[in-house]
């Protein structure tokens, strides 16, 4: 073993591995005998592909030509972008936001007119040979209009999708019912996000195809609901937050009652719906649900009866499980004995499993091809809790730095990169992320925090970061960062925290009114409250009603929680990453804050993309991304990286001066 200076050690994985092998699986669906999914690939400039799987032992097929790619931009974040009906496929695409019918064979075909709109959330209507699906059209000087629309499955040319239902500032999830006498959806509107208050509504579909009148089953006011279902016996499944956790509820048969518990504990059956086509539950026959569940950070599989609401944890090495697919969902008769998902563990990345549901086990079906670390180097993910500066228990998952082949300097403790997630409303697992990989095998700690204000914990952990974003957050990842230093694991002269979008912010919160750490980087983070509030899509335009307060009148909170007004007060390095078409975080709130940091000559470096939105798509991106960062902390604690990497420039130093910033 040889002992080289913690960030210096030789690494089985590189920044381009990395990047590569982070192919995302989601949105399985079975139908006519195959089971389907998205695949987003780094490695094909970050587009999305349908794949096909034939169940009776057929081989996987990539059902998108090249040139297409299955995405969508409804509420920003996409989702649901394809659904397959009588072995077509049909998928919204992205920037012209069109859907296309793909026949197998053929090249796609429009079923929808040009326009200025978007599709998501598509779900087949097959009684009637429409596709459902959730639109947002864009007129300049208004906010998106939302909603539930119809999209003839046959159409011989382009045509205009028919309008079911509007008036919501928000839908998601349209679901007919097995019969097709009725569609459930979700709504919410401003100025809740749907992990705030939303609403489950349920309507006849008459004769014509249109609506009936319809009728709110559930939700409202201080109620978060998610993921309606049909059962085989024509109740509603969905998730509600109403005990304090996100729990399975069905509708009663009466209409006038409430809602029956189904699940009732301390766990999560649904993570916060950034996007669309989420599916947490599935029917497996008639009598049995299966659903995922996180509790403290780790994913299970519940086996629920939905006769006795006896539940059984089904033990499983993959600790994030989503994308549930049954080919008995919303089946009235069929006799389900499998279900599908996508799970990944501290030591595996994502793959598809078929879960026999009476005997509990997962079998893997399908494994993205790419790179895979050998387990002698993966730094597992522990979950650890510990105080924040209020006392109130703060949770994250730790990473040691390791690889088999290096060990640091004797006496020396590693350099800790805080990770803040995304959101705020998001949340971190353990399961193995290779970008986490590629800091650890380099002789880095990382610790991910689940901050106040984290998915997971229940609603009370979720929401106690309202009125305190910029505050409690901070204070947690500080904390994070403290609590190992003192543990001795790590330096507490090389703390650096980094995160991307609401992630960011919380690191630039961190460096410009704490004193903790010595570095930073910031990934399409907001620098300027203020200008968010401002200048964001319709989506998150009303989020910081409740993190920060309403606006303009709360201003003087904004401006005195924005890291840009503080820019004197930061004097460590800092390292940005933007992608240049940015709707979210425009490119003008890390330019500004580059430029002020310039004037005051604090080290700093930006690195743009001009093809790149909000969260990098696309391997190139990926890999210089990781590589900058990488250059710029040997900078900052003055080491050199075993591999040789193009540099960045870091204003106001030369890059030709080799010295660490910190000598």
């Amino acid at each position: 073993m040889k002992t080289a200076p913690y960030g210096s050690w030789p690494s089985p994985l590189s920044a381009r591995d990395a990047a590569t092998a982070s192919v995302r699986l989601a949105e399985l669906q079975i139908e006519g005998g195959s089971l389907y999914w998205s695949e987003r690939r780094p490695a094909e400039g970050g587009r999305t592909v349908v794949v096909e799987l034939p169940l009776d032992g057929g081989v996987p097929c990539d059902r998108l030509p090249a040139g297409f790619s299955a995405r969508t931009r409804v509420h920003e974040y996409g989702g649901g972008a394809y659904c397959a009906l009588d072995g077509f496929v049909f998928f919204a695409t992205f920037p012209d936001g069109r859907v296309f019918r793909q026949r197998p064979g053929v090249a796609p075909e429009p079923l929808t007119l040009p326009a200025d709109a978007a599709y998501a959330d598509l779900v087949p209507d097959a009684e009637r040979r429409r596709i459902l699906a959730v639109r947002e059209e864009y007129r300049a000087g208004e906010e998106p209009r939302a909603a539930i629309v119809a999209i003839d499955a046959e159409a011989a040319t382009p045509s205009a999708a028919r309008l079911l239902h509007e008036g919501a500032d928000f839908y998601s999830s349209p679901r007919p019912s097995p019969d097709g006498a009725h569609l459930a959806w979700l709504s919410w509107s401003h100025p809740d996000m749907p992990w705030d208050a939303s609403e489950v509504w349920r309507a006849p579909v008459l004769r014509d195809g249109s609506l009936g009148e319809a009728l709110c089953v559930a939700g409202g006011r201080g109620e978060s609901l998610s993921q309606p279902a049909w059962s085989p016996d024509g109740r509603l499944l969905f998730i509600s937050d109403r005990r304090g956790y996100w729990n399975l509820y069905r509708s009663a048969l009466a209409a006038e009652t409430d809602p029956d518990p189904l699940a009732l504990e301390e766990a999560e059956y649904a993570p916060p719906q950034w996007v669309c086509g989420l599916r947490n539950h599935v029917f497996a026959g008639r009598h049995t649900v299966v659903a995922a569940a996180t509790r403290d950070g780790i994913w299970q599989l519940r086996r629920i009866d939905a006769r006795s609401g006896a539940v059984t944890v089904l033990p499983s090495a993959q600790t994030y499980l989503h994308s549930l697919a049954s080919a008995a969902s919303g089946d009235s008769g069929a006799s389900g004995d499998a279900v599908y998902l996508v799970g990944s563990g501290p030591l595996q990345t994502n793959a598809i499993f078929r879960l026999d549901v009476v005997k509990g086990t997962l079998v893997e079906v399908y494994r993205p091809s790419g790179p895979q670390l050998d387990s002698a180097v993966v730094s597992v993910g522990e979950p650890i809790s510990f105080p924040g500066a209020d006392g109130g228990e703060v949770h994250a998952f730790y990473y040691p730095p390791r690889n088999p082949g290096s060990r640091g300097p004797d006496g020396e403790h590693p350099p800790l990169l805080v990770k803040s997630h995304g959101g705020p409303t998001s949340a971190s697992d353990n399961a193995l992320d290779l970008p986490v990989q590629f800091w650890t095998s380099r002789g880095f700690a990382l610790v991910d925090v689940n901050y106040r204000g984290s998915s997971g914990y229940g609603r009370a952990y979720r929401r106690a970061l309202e009125g305190r974003w910029g505050i409690l957050d901070v204070d947690d990842c500080v904390a994070a960062a403290r609590h190992l230093a003192q543990l001795g694991l790590a330096d507490p002269g090389r703390l650096v925290i980094r995160g991307g979008s609401a992630g960011g912010y919380t690191a630039l919160a961190a460096l410009a009114f704490r004193d903790a750490f010595a570095a930073g980087a910031s990934y399409y983070g907001v620098a300027d409250l203020e200008g968010l509030a401002r200048d964001t899509h319709k989506f998150e335009s009303r989020y910081l009603d409740r993190l920060i307060g309403p606006y303009p009148d709360a201003r003087s909170v904004y401006l005195e929680r924005s890291p840009l007004h503080a820019a004197d007060r930061l004097s460590c390095p800092v390292i940005f990453f933007q992608g240049l078409e940015d709707k979210v975080v425009p490119p003008n709130q890390a330019e500004t804050m580059v430029a002020a940091l310039r004037a005051k000559g604090v080290p700093v470096a930006y690195v743009t993309f001009p093809n790149e939105g909000h969260g990098f798509r696309n391997a190139d991106a990926q890999t210089r991304a990781m590589e900058a960062e990488l250059y710029f902390y040997s900078r900052v604690f003055g080491f050199a990286p075993a591999a040789p990497i193009d540099p960045v420039p870091i204003d106001p130093l030369p890059i030709e001066n080799a010295g660490a910033l910190q000598s």
